[in-house]
């Protein structure tokens, strides 16, 4: 399973570097956002997929769940919920402003 989930981040990774590689603004924030989720599932992986009992004093159960992995993860989705909106509200405001969400336009390069 965790192979599985490492040839998932790479594709997140990879389709991430893609877009953000592009001239389109809002591409850049879906990219940039698609990294943050690879991230996180490559965070997870790290952790492990262990099953075992919750980590309470009292319990007799020989083997513990970590749960630091999911607290950083859960920690992380809504540091990128919160970059997201501030790049999207960015991005309108730039459409809004200068009438283009292309980057070239944006940096005044209109030659092409």
């Amino acid at each position: 399973m965790e192979t599985l989930l490492s040839i998932l981040v790479g594709l997140f990774f990879m389709i991430g570097t893609y877009l953000i590689l592009s001239r389109n603004l809002l591409r850049i924030i879906l990219g940039s956002s698609i990294i943050s989720h690879g991230i996180n599932l490559l965070i997870l992986t790290m952790g492990g997929l262990k099953t075992g009992g919750l980590p309470l004093i009292g319990e007799k159960n020989v083997t513990y769940t970590d749960a630091l992995p999911q607290a950083l993860i859960l920690t992380a989705i809504v540091i990128n919920f919160a970059v997201t909106a501030l790049f999207l509200v960015l991005s309108y405001r730039a459409n809004k402003v200068l009438g283009t969400v292309d980057i070239d336009q944006i940096r005044g390069n209109e030659h092409e």
